[in-house]
Protein backbone atom coordinates (compact mmCIF):
# COMPACT_ATOMS: atom_id res chain seq x y z
CA UNK A 1 0.00 0.00 0.00
CA UNK A 2 1.23 3.38 -1.26
CA UNK A 3 1.42 6.18 1.70
CA UNK A 4 0.82 9.50 0.47
CA UNK A 5 1.15 12.86 2.37
CA UNK A 6 -0.26 16.16 1.29
CA UNK A 7 1.48 19.22 3.25
CA UNK A 8 0.45 22.68 3.21
CA UNK A 9 1.09 25.76 5.54
CA UNK A 10 -1.62 25.41 8.84
CA UNK A 11 -3.24 22.36 7.72
CA UNK A 12 -6.31 23.36 7.60
CA UNK A 13 -7.26 24.26 4.27
CA UNK A 14 -5.56 22.97 0.74
CA UNK A 15 -3.97 19.84 2.56
CA UNK A 16 -6.95 18.16 4.05
CA UNK A 17 -9.26 18.54 0.91
CA UNK A 18 -6.64 16.74 -1.04
CA UNK A 19 -6.01 13.99 1.69
CA UNK A 20 -9.96 13.35 1.85
CA UNK A 21 -10.60 13.99 -1.99
CA UNK A 22 -7.60 11.37 -2.92
CA UNK A 23 -9.05 9.04 -0.25
CA UNK A 24 -12.50 8.94 -1.71
CA UNK A 25 -11.39 8.97 -5.51
CA UNK A 26 -8.87 6.49 -4.69
CA UNK A 27 -11.29 4.25 -3.31
CA UNK A 28 -13.86 5.17 -6.09
CA UNK A 29 -11.03 3.25 -8.85
CA UNK A 30 -10.11 0.71 -6.48
CA UNK A 31 -6.52 2.28 -5.85
CA UNK A 32 -5.17 1.43 -2.54
CA UNK A 33 -3.50 4.09 -0.98
CA UNK A 34 -2.96 5.32 2.71
CA UNK A 35 -3.56 8.79 2.70
CA UNK A 36 -2.45 11.84 5.45
CA UNK A 37 -1.78 15.57 5.84
CA UNK A 38 0.48 18.01 7.38
CA UNK A 39 1.46 21.89 8.02
CA UNK A 40 4.60 23.25 7.93
CA UNK A 41 3.51 25.76 10.28
CA UNK A 42 -0.01 24.19 11.86
CA UNK A 43 -1.23 23.90 15.40
CA UNK A 44 -2.04 20.01 15.96
CA UNK A 45 -5.18 19.56 16.89
CA UNK A 46 -7.30 22.33 15.21
CA UNK A 47 -9.94 22.08 12.96
CA UNK A 48 -10.15 22.38 9.66
CA UNK A 49 -11.64 25.97 8.41
CA UNK A 50 -15.21 25.54 7.81
CA UNK A 51 -15.29 26.30 4.08
CA UNK A 52 -13.00 22.92 3.55
CA UNK A 53 -15.03 20.68 5.59
CA UNK A 54 -18.10 21.96 3.85
CA UNK A 55 -16.74 20.93 0.43
CA UNK A 56 -15.70 17.59 1.80
CA UNK A 57 -19.36 16.84 2.98
CA UNK A 58 -20.44 18.09 -0.12
CA UNK A 59 -17.95 15.86 -2.10
CA UNK A 60 -19.36 13.14 0.51
CA UNK A 61 -16.16 12.59 2.64
CA UNK A 62 -17.18 12.48 6.19
CA UNK A 63 -13.73 11.92 7.59
CA UNK A 64 -12.73 13.37 10.47
CA UNK A 65 -9.58 15.58 9.47
CA UNK A 66 -7.62 18.03 12.34
CA UNK A 67 -4.46 19.34 11.87
CA UNK A 68 -1.06 17.86 12.35
CA UNK A 69 2.49 19.78 12.76
CA UNK A 70 4.94 18.32 10.18
CA UNK A 71 7.26 15.67 11.57
CA UNK A 72 10.25 13.35 10.91
CA UNK A 73 7.97 10.69 12.11
CA UNK A 74 5.00 11.42 9.61
CA UNK A 75 7.67 11.68 6.75
CA UNK A 76 9.16 8.75 7.76
CA UNK A 77 5.88 7.32 7.39
CA UNK A 78 5.76 8.54 4.06
CA UNK A 79 5.89 6.52 0.44
CA UNK A 80 5.44 9.92 -1.43
CA UNK A 81 5.01 13.07 -0.06
CA UNK A 82 3.12 16.14 -2.08
CA UNK A 83 3.19 19.53 -1.07
CA UNK A 84 0.41 22.34 -2.55
CA UNK A 85 3.09 25.09 -3.18
CA UNK A 86 7.05 25.48 -4.08
CA UNK A 87 7.03 26.92 -0.93
CA UNK A 88 6.20 23.85 0.80
CA UNK A 89 8.58 21.54 -0.95
CA UNK A 90 11.22 23.91 -0.29
CA UNK A 91 10.57 23.85 3.95
CA UNK A 92 10.11 19.99 3.76
CA UNK A 93 14.02 19.74 2.14
CA UNK A 94 15.39 22.28 4.14
CA UNK A 95 14.73 20.61 7.40
CA UNK A 96 14.21 17.29 5.82
CA UNK A 97 16.48 17.05 3.16
CA UNK A 98 16.59 13.10 3.53
CA UNK A 99 13.08 13.33 2.04
CA UNK A 100 14.47 14.88 -1.41
CA UNK A 101 13.44 11.48 -3.61
CA UNK A 102 10.21 11.28 -2.39
CA UNK A 103 8.93 15.19 -2.22
CA UNK A 104 7.40 17.04 -5.17
CA UNK A 105 4.91 19.63 -5.26
CA UNK A 106 1.29 18.17 -5.90
CA UNK A 107 1.28 19.95 -9.60
CA UNK A 108 4.85 19.05 -10.59
CA UNK A 109 4.48 15.41 -9.72
CA UNK A 110 1.34 14.46 -12.37
CA UNK A 111 2.93 16.75 -15.00
CA UNK A 112 5.10 15.74 -18.16
CA UNK A 113 8.32 16.72 -16.20
CA UNK A 114 11.04 15.95 -18.69
CA UNK A 115 9.11 18.33 -21.13
CA UNK A 116 9.15 20.94 -17.84
CA UNK A 117 12.68 20.44 -17.42
CA UNK A 118 13.45 21.36 -21.00
CA UNK A 119 11.83 24.26 -21.04
CA UNK A 120 13.04 25.59 -17.61
CA UNK A 121 16.55 24.90 -19.00
CA UNK A 122 16.07 26.43 -22.44
CA UNK A 123 13.99 29.53 -20.14
CA UNK A 124 17.41 29.90 -17.66
CA UNK A 125 19.50 29.98 -21.04
CA UNK A 126 17.97 32.70 -22.79
CA UNK A 127 17.42 34.76 -19.84
CA UNK A 128 21.24 34.37 -19.18
CA UNK A 129 22.33 35.47 -22.38
CA UNK A 130 19.74 38.47 -22.08
CA UNK A 131 21.55 39.35 -19.16
CA UNK A 132 24.57 39.27 -20.48
CA UNK A 133 23.80 41.40 -23.86
CA UNK A 134 22.42 44.03 -21.33
CA UNK A 135 25.62 43.93 -19.05
CA UNK A 136 27.38 44.23 -22.32
CA UNK A 137 25.34 47.02 -23.49
CA UNK A 138 23.96 45.24 -26.56
CA UNK A 139 19.79 44.93 -26.77
CA UNK A 140 19.14 41.43 -26.17
CA UNK A 141 17.59 39.42 -29.02
CA UNK A 142 14.34 40.35 -30.04
CA UNK A 143 13.59 36.67 -31.17
CA UNK A 144 15.05 35.58 -28.05
CA UNK A 145 12.53 37.67 -26.22
CA UNK A 146 9.39 36.34 -27.80
CA UNK A 147 11.01 33.15 -26.63
CA UNK A 148 11.16 33.88 -23.19
CA UNK A 149 7.20 34.86 -23.77
CA UNK A 150 6.25 31.69 -24.94
CA UNK A 151 8.09 29.30 -22.89
CA UNK A 152 6.34 31.23 -19.95
CA UNK A 153 3.35 30.66 -20.95
CA UNK A 154 3.86 27.40 -21.35
CA UNK A 155 5.61 26.53 -18.19
CA UNK A 156 2.74 25.67 -15.38
CA UNK A 157 2.48 27.18 -11.96
CA UNK A 158 3.26 24.33 -9.49
CA UNK A 159 1.48 26.27 -6.78
CA UNK A 160 -2.29 25.03 -5.82
CA UNK A 161 -3.74 28.92 -4.55
CA UNK A 162 -3.85 29.63 -1.23
CA UNK A 163 -7.69 30.28 0.05
CA UNK A 164 -7.00 31.08 3.64
CA UNK A 165 -9.36 33.51 4.79
CA UNK A 166 -11.14 33.79 1.98
CA UNK A 167 -14.82 33.26 0.82
CA UNK A 168 -16.57 29.78 -0.32
CA UNK A 169 -15.40 30.64 -4.37
CA UNK A 170 -12.20 30.62 -2.79
CA UNK A 171 -12.25 27.66 -1.16
CA UNK A 172 -14.36 26.07 -4.65
CA UNK A 173 -11.16 27.46 -6.50
CA UNK A 174 -8.74 25.71 -5.22
CA UNK A 175 -10.68 22.49 -4.42
CA UNK A 176 -11.52 22.61 -8.42
CA UNK A 177 -7.02 22.80 -8.71
CA UNK A 178 -6.46 20.14 -6.37
CA UNK A 179 -9.12 17.54 -7.80
CA UNK A 180 -7.92 18.11 -11.42
CA UNK A 181 -4.22 17.46 -9.92
CA UNK A 182 -5.59 14.26 -7.88
CA UNK A 183 -7.47 12.92 -10.83
CA UNK A 184 -4.25 13.23 -13.02
CA UNK A 185 -2.19 11.29 -9.76
CA UNK A 186 -4.54 8.37 -9.81
CA UNK A 187 -4.49 8.04 -13.92
CA UNK A 188 -0.57 8.33 -13.48
CA UNK A 189 -0.55 5.42 -9.97
CA UNK A 190 -2.66 3.61 -11.99
CA UNK A 191 -0.26 3.50 -14.90
CA UNK A 192 2.47 2.78 -12.11
CA UNK A 193 0.53 -0.15 -11.23
CA UNK A 194 0.56 -1.85 -14.54
CA UNK A 195 4.46 -1.67 -15.24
Amino acid sequence: MLHILFVCTGNTCRSPMAEGLLRKLAKERGIDVEVRSAGVSAISGTSISRHAAAILRDEGVNDHIISSQLSAETLAWADLVLTLTGGHKRHVLQYFPAAVTKTYTLKEYVHDEDSVEQDIRELDSLYAAAELNLALGVEPDAADMQRIIEIRQRIPSFDISDPFGGSREDYELAAAEIRTALHSLLDKLESLRRL
